[in-house]
């Protein structure tokens, strides 16, 4: 990944993970290759700055929302705040760096200096001349593109490499050449040959886009067979393909890299076409700037020590105004609580009810199948009302509550008592989370209206029922319809289950207090009664 987080500074480049980026503020994309678009996505919920090319391909590739992009035109300076109250402001000035479609260098002047961040960039000396540059100002410091900086690694001009392209074209007049790209940049490069060699360019529907939206010569299409020259992926350009591509028509495939690659067939040629600056290229870009210091942007090729002949006495930081750093550090207190957020929604949770009880006398518990009939009804009085229910939730909910019930390895009989050593997690059906919880509080069922007190099940899902998954919300339905306040559970049971069995598992996670828990069991045995008595009031 390169990007930079600008020390003293609201400012980060090319830099996306938020959990990293503590104090920054304002966010800064250079070009849309994707070493340099590591973490951003179309989550991404930030204003974002970038040239109009970049924004475009931002929206559509990486589907990041219009309402987060900034684009800035190139060669114009723009103010931007650095706090929120306007007081400290800075200039930033966007210029092309002749790497790809929309790539810019950035120029930051404020209460820091001027810092110049190249981003990847091919230098030529007609980049002296700008306007931000050519007046002459002090650079304090220069984020460097340093990828081919180093001096065993000499590097033709583009001019020249594209000259050598040509050249190779031309020993093959009867083959089909096949151009290996990356999904962005080099597309002046096919323009070239396009015109050198009067014959169309065939690209992919996304390329022709892009070319289009360049403004680039007519000279492109999406049909295989309009030309001999053929722009295809540079993951396309192996053994395998070559062998295919040469039963059909006879064919060559040109790679235009600075880098080093293994040929894996003898009609396969590297052509070293860079869209970095050469070694000797950035000693020119240096002694010309004279910055205070250099700061390499690919962090494993440390480069410094190169151009300390080329640099201007280093002056000392000037303090951060008040304003910025109340800016900075509201911003480094929400990224650290985002973050602890995202770390907690990311913690495995077991979703479900927990029925535990003890180990001691599970062997016990064999009955014979008269018994174990007799114990089912015993446990469950409610099964029998659920199932003469047509209704699909009631099912679930006895198949979910109840898994063992119909498991051939216990027989029918469900392994729940004080005496047995078995913890069961019964888990809801995906997307619901099955929670059983007891409560003094009146609600309205939502069908029959009617207000329900007592025992009652919540099921988290779509509003349009169980089965759906998206849109989680809370529906909450009564466990026994036909009875008001008629318990789910046997009354032996009925503690054990209000202090385990109707707990959500994340509650242990959380603050536990069995004192409170058995004050709540007490409360529950309270109201129980109380009803009761308003039942036999009522019967009589």
């Amino acid at each position: 990944m390169n990007g930079v987080l600008i020390p003293h500074t609201p400012i980060a480049v090319d830099f996306w993970s938020l959990r990293r980026a503590g104090s920054a503020q304002l966010f800064f994309l250079s070009h849309l290759h994707s070493d340099h678009t590591v973490g951003l996505s179309s989550t991404w919920a930030r204003p974002l700055y970038c040239s109009p090319i970049t924004a475009h391909l931002l929206h559509r590739r990486l589907q990041v929302s219009k309402q987060w992009i900034r684009a800035l035109e190139v060669g114009e300076s723009h103010v931007l705040p650095l706090d929120e109250i306007g007081r400290e402001t800075m200039t930033v000035t966007l210029m092309d760096a002749n790497h790809c479609p929309g790539s810019v260098m950035f120029l930051f002047e404020g209460y820091f200096g001027t810092i110049l961040y190249t981003g990847d960039f091919r230098y030529t000396p007609s980049m002296l001349k700008e306007p931000a540059l050519r007046l002459g100002k002090q650079i304090h410091t220069l984020y460097l593109d340093n990828t081919n900086c180093n001096p065993a690694l000499v590097l033709p001009s583009q001019q020249e490499a594209t000259r050598q392209i040509i050249e190779l074209i031309r020993k093959y007049p009867e083959h089909n050449i096949k151009i290996g790209l990356y999904s962005l940049g080099k597309e002046s490069l096919l323009e070239q040959l396009a015109l050198e060699f009067r014959t169309w360019v065939v690209l992919s529907p996304r390329r022709l886009e892009l070319v289009q939206l360049l403004g680039l010569a007519d000279v492109f299409s999406v049909e295989e067979n309009a030309g001999r020259i053929h722009a295809v992926d540079h993951t396309e350009i192996c053994y395998s393909t070559m062998l295919h591509w040469n039963r059909t028509h006879p064919t060559i495939a040109i790679l235009p890299t600075s880098r080093k690659i293994h040929r894996s067939h003898p009609d396969i040629h590297i052509i070293p076409y860079s869209d970095h600056s050469s070694y000797s290229e950035l000693r020119a870009f240096v002694a010309a700037l004279k910055p205070f210091q250099v700061m390499p942007i690919v962090s494993k090729q440390p480069c410094r020590h190169y151009f300390q002949d080329s640099l201007s006495p280093r002056l000392s930081m000037p303090l951060i105004p008040d304003s910025v750093q109340q800016y900075m550090s509201s911003s480094s207190r929400k990224q650290s609580s985002l973050w602890l957020l995202e770390r907690r929604l990311k913690k495995p949770r077991t979703q479900g009810v927990v029925f535990e009880s003890l180990e001691e006398n599970a062997d016990q518990c064999q009955p014979d199948r008269d018994s174990k009939t007799m114990k089912k009804e015993n446990l469950c009085p409610r099964l029998r009302d659920l199932e003469k229910q047509p209704s699909f939730c009631a099912l679930q909910i006895k198949k979910q509550l109840l898994p063992d019930h119909y498991s051939k390895e216990w027989g029918g009989v469900v392994p729940i008592s004080e005496s047995q050593g078995m913890v069961t997690v019964v888990t809801a059906p995906f997307g619901l989370s099955v929670q059983l919880k007891s409560t003094d509080e009146e609600f309205i069922s939502p069908k029959t209206k009617d207000t329900c007190l007592g025992p009652y099940l919540i099921l988290s899902g779509d509003n349009h029922g169980p089965a759906t998954t998206k849109n989680q919300s809370t529906w909450m339905a009564p466990l026994s319809p036909s009875s008001r306040a008629a318990p789910f559970l046997t009354t032996e049971l009925r503690g054990l289950a209000l202090k385990y069995l109707l707990t959500p598992v994340n509650f242990f996670q959380a603050e536990f207090s069995s004192r409170s828990f058995d004050q709540q069991v007490e409360k529950y045995h309270r109201t129980l009664a109380e009803v009761q008595r308003v039942q036999n009031d009522n019967l009589v």
